[in-house]
């Protein structure tokens, strides 16, 4: 309730706009996610009340707007549907105990803190999410913007295929009345942008019914309305919590859960890059558990973040939280009031107007940048996108374990950079070598990076490619202020290393090691095996302690000396001549 201080008449005022805008976007969505849930047409909108309101105020993000959606309608249809006949009184009992599991689940996990799960999915992941899930969006409403007859959940691709092979089956009169909502809607965003959705409808609806008037009736241009919906509140329901449904239920409930999660916290981090919030994926998680909980008891079926409703919530300019809990109760006033107005609503219009929504969604800048800044970054967005394209609930899966299993490639090679002591004489700093001479003896190299399991490999390879290029730089010191992290596997690493320069003449040292690598090595007893007077702290000069034990035959004709005691004397105290 961080945002609640911030309420004031002009946000209330946009709200109000954006909640109205919100509530109407949603009267066709519900009735078709419904039907996909196997579920009756008003349930759709039962699940767009009780859970937007719930998960508004509990949740953290100030423009995610929950409800029925179609991953989600599908996960539950298939689900639920081997085990009750869609639309029965069992299966909807069974649906509802499926969404009372979903949500405990998610209150559990936020209650447990693991929003920091959220984490995990990576900024490029989320941008490619969104533009994937925004062209699905416009493709869901292709067959309603050209007047075609296309079976529901079509991939995207096949969406194409079907516009190639029906286009000569195009409905003029339908696709007419999509296009002037859809310019009506780009030329009234630049001088209207808080009213142009509402405005865009209107004409949409107007210029239908004008062309009906022109050309005959619907029986001629087929123009389809939402039509008019029952005016009736979510009557009170309880979900069916006996041992026998909890069974059926509970695996797809889980499914259902991450599914919800996964959509939800995507939608509101994804929307949180234009809006410039702060999402708390631990609260996020609380939030949709609440919404879904409640909602069993209010006839709702699962729901999560909705990408068409926060979209176009946002897109109208929402200020708080608020705006989604308008939107509940506009709805429920259109039901009561206005439910037979919606005959007058065509489907073209509405598909005019999520065309808007979806242009609106991807986020053209962030992906001109990444395809123009990293080859993995590209990748990712590119597998995440067309993934997503294939298989909504998967390609956002797919974007995560891409971009996690390239990070783990990228810290499984910490930078290894060779140095040599700054020249300056009071300065205590390691410079690049960058063509600079080295001692013959001893090799200074700066790691910049964990040394964790799975990059002890490549860390081992470095150390053993140092004294093969040069066998007599039996000794190394590590300017260790980069290494961030060891655990035991690194660890392991570094005695094994310790002891394999001892027994070749030399030894391994480090300068600045930080505090916590330190306790791990002296917690495990590996200091022992390294020796605590082979680690240096800062400001202090590790090569008054090394150059004694170098060879003072190599020394004698060695013309690099790059430390300070080589032009003194040699390692065994023999004076310079």
């Amino acid at each position: 309730m961080r945002w609640w201080p911030t309420v004031s008449k002009a946000t209330t005022k946009a709200d109000l706009i954006a909640g109205l805008t919100g509530a109407m976007i949603v009267l066709p969505q519900g009735v078709a996610f419904a039907t996909i849930a196997g579920l009756p047409p008003e349930f759709g909108l039962y699940a767009a009340m009780v859970p937007a309101i719930m998960g508004a105020m509990f949740g953290s993000s100030w423009h995610l707007v929950s409800g029925p959606t179609t991953a989600i309608s599908i996960a539950v249809f298939a689900s639920v549907s081997p085990y009750a006949e869609p639309g029965s009184a069992h299966y909807i009992s069974l649906v509802l105990t499926l969404t009372f599991m979903a949500g405990l689940f998610q209150l559990i996990m936020g209650m447990a803190r693991m929003g920091v799960l959220v984490n995990f999915i990576s900024h490029t992941v989320v941008i490619g999410f969104t533009a994937g899930a925004a062209v699905l969006i416009a493709g869901s409403q292709i067959k309603n913007f050209l007047g075609l007859q296309m079976a529901r959940g079509l991939p995207f691709h096949e969406v194409l295929e079907q516009v190639y092979l029906q286009f000569d089956k195009i409905n003029p009169y339908v696709t007419a009345v999509g296009v002037v909502t859809l310019v009506s809607g780009i030329v009234l965003k630049k001088y209207m942008p808080k009213l142009y959705m509402i405005l865009a409808m209107v004409i949409g609806s107007v210029a239908a019914l004008i062309i009906n008037q022109m050309y005959g009736g619907t029986d001629v241009t087929h123009i389809k309305t939402v039509g008019a919906l029952s005016a009736s509140l979510p009557p009170l329901t309880h979900p069916d919590l006996s041992l026998t449904a909890i069974k059926q239920v509970l695996f797809p409930s889980l499914i259902v859960t991450m599914l919800a999660l996964t959509e939800a916290v995507s939608i509101s981090r994804a929307i949180a890059v234009k809006s410039e919030q702060r999402i708390d994926g631990n609260q996020e998680f609380i939030g949709q558990g609440l919404s879904n909980i409640f909602g069993s008891f209010f006839s709702s079926y699962a729901s999560s973040g909705s990408f068409n409703r926060s979209g176009v919530n946002y897109a109208a300019g929402a200020k708080t939280p608020l705006a989604a809990v308008y939107s509940s109760v506009f709805l429920v006033i259109i039901l009561l009031l206005v439910a037979s107005l919606a005959a007058y609503l065509p489907t073209a219009a509405m598909a005019g107007i999520l065309f808007l929504v979806a242009y609106g969604l991807i986020d053209f800048h962030h992906i001109h940048s990444i395809l123009h800044t990293s080859r993995q970054e590209t990748a990712i967005l590119a597998v995440t996108l067309i993934g997503t394209l294939v298989d909504l609930e998967k390609g956002i899966f797919l974007g995560i374990m891409l971009s996690l299993m390239l990070y783990l490639y990228r810290t499984s090679r910490p930078e290894v950079v060779s140095v040599v002591p700054d020249a300056e004489p009071d300065s205590y700093h390691y410079v690049p070598l960058n063509g600079s001479p080295e001692c013959p003896q001893l090799k200074i190299i700066r790691v910049h990076g964990s040394v964790f399991f799975g990059a002890v490999n490549h860390v081992q390879q470095v150390l053993l490619d140092v004294d093969e290029h040069n066998p007599q730089q039996k000794s190394l010191l590590l300017a260790s202020s980069g290494m961030s992290f060891v655990d035991v596997a690194g660890a392991e690493m570094l005695v094994q290393e310790a002891r394999r320069r001892k027994k070749i003449g030399g030894g391994l040292y480090f300068y600045r090691m930080q505090n916590d690598v330190h306790d791990l090595l002296v917690k495990g007893e590996y200091m022992e095996e390294i020796g605590e007077n082979n680690s240096f702290p800062a400001k202090s000069r590790p090569i008054d302690t090394i150059y004694p034990k170098l060879d003072s035959e190599i020394c004698r004709n060695c013309s690099a000396r790059i430390f300070a005691p080589c032009h003194q004397s040699l390692p065994n105290g023999e004076p310079r001549k």
